[in-house]
């Protein structure tokens, strides 16, 4: 099956042998609990996910990235594994997982599941020995158990602050009744943080990358990649200065462990890719990670929380290709995920930048507003060198869900705030496939889905859309399709076009008209602006996120162009340069 040889559009498609397929890759994010609903019990399975491989066939992705299918409490909607060596019983089997991630292939699709190194559930075997083995016991030398300060051990160990607000450290109970030593969670205390320092912790992680590699995923995504390894020595934030001496992020000992890592999947036949989740702001440390011997790629974070406009998002373009051009490593582009605001939602705001302590209840919006910016970028994001990542329904200009109801959250972000955050539920409402009312096709008729689903959905399912030329999923199919059809897109260089032919002032630094090329035929202007600009004369258009007028382009609108060979003056941004195998 590795050498099965698949058409897509007109590119011949290698299913298993090409070994730089990461490079330009187009990921689709399934979180499984809201793709599809096989067996009609109102949560998404692996059953839903087999039933619609066909949608992704034909969508045009090369790769479905799966959140934690795992055996959990779902603390954390899944974030908190219980077992990485079994799947959820209420998404399916192991055995279906690998009749899945078979059938992908065979479809040219590969598969990269989710690994939670930092933490794992509190329901795990390990920490249940732990807490029963008493301080001082070597099972408790996994995890990060501590006396806690003051004279009575009653005070925290560290103010260290979680990544869901509040504090980091739970207190045990020993067997007697009296209270125990203190744990580390850095997200909620269902999810307690393993000590990275310890060797069983390492070792047990390198034999379940083995234990998927030997299923046949091509790849894995590191939550969190940024946080595994503590300072023993507990400082608080601050205390001590310099790179990669903060006490819980970033640390210079994270690079042994992704070096083992890479090793293990680079000693498995084609290329294996580790991603990486890596909140970094310094954008040097961040492509630290991207080096020949450590990941593949990662997140690229910055431009997802950037505001709508040319010059935001060319800084973030600029910055991100210039410092992945050392390390050889392609960038990602990434609008959402099951963790941030749909795009629909947040380019529809005043302030349209994301970050995770703004978020609140009653921001108000303006959905067609935001549909429109969505769409263009989502042309801007898939004509950018590098990978591409779409979050499931953002091909269908899904909204994020705003009024569901609170006794029917489940986001510990919402609790852990005091209620005053909505969470991240409203990215996770189950997707409508067909039909003019719930569950739309997510489950059978009369189903409950685990979110409810709004009632306008019945115009944004896939059934509707396929039938809609002008359709956002037909716009996603559509750029795919070019996309992966000109060889000018995908990995390799970007040359900003600052003297559009007509354009005088509108592009170039502090415009508010995006526009590039892609080899010596292919654009892409991209018009954050409010008034219509006019197309270069003699300029073809592939394709566009909204109809012109009389011609021109319109504000918060995108167009890909074939050009006329002598219609560009550029400025070149270093792109990727060799790849790397």
């Amino acid at each position: 099956m590795d050498t099965e040889v698949l058409t897509h559009g007109a590119r011949v498609v290698p299913a298993g042998d090409d070994p730089l397929w990461w490079r330009s890759a187009v990921i689709y994010q399934v979180y499984v609990r809201s793709f599809a609903d096989g067996n009609g019990d109102g949560t998404g399975d692996l059953a839903g996910v087999r039933a619609h491989l066909g949608y992704l066939k034909d969508l045009g992705v090369d790769a479905i990235w799966f959140n934690p299918w795992y055996p959990s409490p779902l603390a954390d909607g899944g974030y908190d594994v219980r077992d990485y060596r079994d799947i959820d019983p209420r998404f399916g089997t192991l055995e279906e997982a690998e009749l899945l991630i078979q059938e992908a292939l065979a479809l040219g699709i590969r598969t990269i599941i989710d690994v939670v190194p930092n933490h794992i559930s509190d329901q795990h075997p390990w920490f249940q020995a732990a807490l029963a083995a008493g301080p001082g016991s070597p099972e408790r030398e996994r995890f990060w158990f501590h006396p806690g300060k003051g004279p009575n051990g009653d005070e925290i160990p560290t103010h260290w602050v979680s990544s869901f607000q509040g504090e980091t450290w739970t207190r045990t109970t020993n067997p007697d009744g009296t209270p125990g030593e203190w744990y580390l969670h850095m997200f909620t205390p269902e999810q307690p943080d393993l000590n990275w320092n310890h060797p069983d912790v390492r070792r047990e992680h390198e034999d379940i990358l083995r234990f998927w590699f030997d299923r046949g995923v091509a790849g894995v995504r590191i939550d969190s990649a940024a946080l595994l390894v503590k300072d023993p020595e507990l400082p608080e934030v601050g205390e001590k200065q310099g790179a990669g001496q903060h006490p819980t992020e970033d640390r210079d000992e994270l690079h042994d462990v992704y070096r083992s890592w890479r090793a293990i999947a680079d000693s498995y036949p084609g290329t294996r890719v580790l991603v990486g989740e890596i909140w970094v702001p310094d954008i040097v440390r961040f492509t630290n990670y991207l080096r020949p011997d450590e990941m593949h790629t990662a997140f690229n974070f910055d431009f997802l929380a950037r505001p709508w406009g040319a010059a935001s998002f060319r800084e973030s373009i600029s910055s991100t290709l210039e410092a992945h051009a050392p390390v050889g490593a392609p960038s990602t582009w990434v609008l959402s995920n099951h963790d941030v605001t749909r795009p629909v939602t947040r380019y529809g705001r005043e302030d349209t930048a994301f970050a995770f302590l703004k978020k609140r209840f009653g921001v108000p919006t303006d959905p067609e507003l935001g549909l429109h910016r969505a769409r263009a970028a989502a042309l801007l994001v898939a004509a950018l060198p590098g990978s591409l990542y779409i979050y499931q329904g953002d091909e269908l200009g899904l909204p994020e869900v705003e009024d569901l109801p609170l006794h029917l959250i489940e986001d510990p972000m919402h609790f852990r705030s005091g209620g005053t955050d909505p969470g991240r539920d409203g990215c996770r409402v189950p997707l409508p496939w067909a039909g003019d009312r719930a569950p739309f096709g997510f489950s059978p008729d009369g189903a409950e889905t685990w979110l409810p689903q709004p009632e306008a959905w019945a115009a944004l399912t896939v059934a509707a859309q396929q039938a809609d030329p002008a359709s956002t999923l037909n716009l996603y199919r559509d750029a795919l399709r070019l996309r992966r059809q000109l060889p000018e897109l995908g990995d390799g260089p970007l040359e900003w076009w600052d003297d559009v032919p007509g354009l005088a002032g509108r592009t170039g630094h502090g415009a508010d008209v995006l526009a590039f090329r892609r080899g010596d035929r292919f654009a892409c202007l991209v018009n954050t602006g409010e008034d219509p600009v006019a197309l270069p004369a003699g300029a073809s258009v592939l394709l566009s996120s909204s109809p012109l007028e009389d011609g021109a382009l319109p504000g918060d609108a995108a167009v890909w162009l074939r050009l006329r060979p002598e219609s560009h003056t550029t400025n070149t941004t270093p792109g990727t340069p060799a790849p790397r195998g």
